[in-house]
């Protein structure tokens, strides 16, 4: 039996103004909520310009905040980035790291989303750390061999941490290895109508959940929560969340609607 709380996190991707994202907080003010946060988290991973007072609009819904993308750096010659410390001041408490359209649209490598992954945990941000296969991998039987890859770099990057932390005693403010929390997402469910069955996305998931029982040990894999991403809508969401490994969802387009995003939410609480 899962003992881990439900997370459905919401990409709204490069959509919403900052005006767009304070009316979206209005209109979920006005709306019947779930209230069971024992059950299900909710959380909107918005733009970096939407972020601004979005804590502070959402806290009383009882809905978090969290960014898109982040640099691993703490502050420098960065133009047009930003960092782990600047996304906390805004209230932030998760960060989508190794998102696919980062990945094939801004050349972010395995090491680098295992580097920002660990940057997160030492910050203080819960990082939703992004996995998948293209179509052309899947067809090709190359699911399990493209999961290994991108889940084993971030795992041996989070081993590495452990080990250093008997020499370098964790900052103030730093966040366990049980807060991680990896979306499975398979790029040609992205956006495109097609999800991934529930039960091919619970074997994957299996997979991830024993890589990570393999590096980290099996308390750290019990408690990690791993979600499924793609095309996941409200008539949908229910059979994904049945499945014994799967611990939520990671939710595009039907995130940006208010009543959308309240009745994932709901089924998400079922």
């Amino acid at each position: 039996m899962k003992t881990r709380v439900k997370l459905l996190a919401g990409n709204w991707k490069m959509y919403k103004t900052h005006a767009d994202a304070l009316a979206f907080a209005a209109e979920l003010a006005a709306t019947t909520l779930p209230r069971d946060d024992a059950a299900v988290e909710a959380v909107i991973c918005a733009p970096a310009t939407a972020l601004f007072g979005l804590a502070d609009a959402f806290a009383p819904l009882h809905v978090g905040v969290g960014a898109q993308h982040m640099h691993e750096a703490q502050e420098g010659a960065f133009t047009g980035e930003v960092s782990a410390s600047m996304l906390l001041a805004l209230g932030c408490r998760y960060v989508i790291l190794g998102h696919s359209e980062r990945r094939a649209h801004f050349a972010e490598s395995d090491a680098n989303v295992a580097k920002k992954t660990v940057v997160a945990l030492d910050r203080g941000l819960i990082p939703i750390v992004c996995v998948g296969e293209t179509l052309e991998q899947r067809e090709g039987g190359q699911t399990a061999t493209v999961i290994r890859s991108q889940v084993g770099a971030v795992l041996a990057a989070l081993r590495e941490r452990e080990a250093q932390s008997d020499q370098n005693p964790p900052a103030t403010g730093a966040l366990p290895l049980a807060s991680l929390v990896v979306a499975y997402e398979p790029v040609w469910a992205i956006g495109t109508g097609r999800s991934s069955s529930a039960q091919d996305a619970q074997e994957v998931i299996l997979l991830i959940r024993e890589l990570i029982r393999a590096a980290l040990g099996a308390e750290i894999a019990q408690q990690a929560r791993i979600l499924y991403g793609g095309s996941v809508k409200p008539d949908n969401i229910a059979t994904y969340l049945k499945q014994p490994d799967i611990d939520g969802a990671l939710v595009g387009g039907a995130s940006l609607k208010p009543e959308s995003f309240v009745e994932l939410w709901r089924q998400s609480a079922l």
